[in-house]
Formats: C-alpha cells, sequence, structure tokens
C-alpha cells in the first residue's frame, strides 16, 4: 500500500474494533508493567492482557487474511513473539555475566531497551491503525 488511508466497511468494520481491542490489551499490559509492581517487559509478556490480544490475533487472523488490517495483526503477532524471544536471549547472555557483576548490568539494559521498543510497537501500530494505514510488512 502506499501510506494512503483506507476506508473500512462491513466485515472489516468488525476487525477493525478487534484489532483496536488488542492494541488496548497489549498498552494495558505495558502500562501495568510500567505504573505497577510489575517490570514494563514482564507485564507485557506474562500479564493476561497481552496473552488474550495474542490469542485474539491467532483467533481472528484468518478473517484479517486479504485486508489492510492483515498488516496489523502480523505487526501485533510479531511484537509479541520477537520481545519473548529478546527477552530469553538477554536471559541467556545475562545470566552467567552476573557470575562476574556485569550481567545485573546487561540485564537490566537489555529488558529496558526492549520496553522502550514494546512501547514503540504498540504505539506506532496503534497510531497507523487509527490512521486506518496497513503496517509496513517486513
Amino acid at each position: 500500500m502506499n501510506g494512503s488511508v483506507i476506508t473500512t466497511s462491513g466485515d472489516e468494520g468488525s476487525l477493525l474494533r478487534i484489532t483496536h481491542i488488542v492494541y488496548g490489551l497489549h498498552a494495558l499490559g505495558l502500562a501495568i508493567g510500567a505504573f505497577g509492581a510489575a517490570t514494563v517487559v514482564g507485564a507485557f509478556l506474562f500479564g493476561w492482557p497481552s496473552i488474550v490480544a495474542v490469542i485474539i490475533n491467532y483467533v481472528y487472523r484468518g478473517q484479517a487474511r486479504g485486508t489492510w488490517l492483515e498488516s496489523h495483526f502480523s505487526w501485533q503477532i510479531r511484537t509479541f513473539w520477537y520481545a519473548l524471544l529478546w527477552a530469553l536471549i538477554v536471559g541467556v547472555i545475562s545470566l552467567p555475566l552476573t557470575l562476574v557483576i556485569i550481567g545485573f548490568g546487561t540485564w537490566v539494559l537489555g529488558l529496558l531497551v526492549l520496553g522502550a521498543w514494546a512501547i514503540y510497537r504498540i504505539g506506532r501500530g496503534w497510531i497507523r491503525l487509527n490512521d486506518r494505514q496497513p503496517m509496513p510488512m517486513g
């Protein structure tokens, strides 16, 4: 797509609402982490809002195929799984380094960057959805 605004009709209207709900659930998970006792990454990956959001993504993904909303479903799913992969990599790298103290720093820094990245991805996607623009594929 060339970045132009897309109008929504019929079935896409309900998919648009579902996509907004998924972004909202992910944002809620991030906010719980930012303002609660959990970490941003922990709440995003293991909190009920994001887990419910990913389940909704997979349930409605087939209905979004062939529509401009498909890019948002893919964006949301990739954001969750890439964040989980990144968190695992940070843990695997940082855990042995804790023996020489550096691991605590790499763990904190890695999770801070990951949290900022997740906030960016959800924010960028939701803004583009509000503007009725697809997400770049790739």
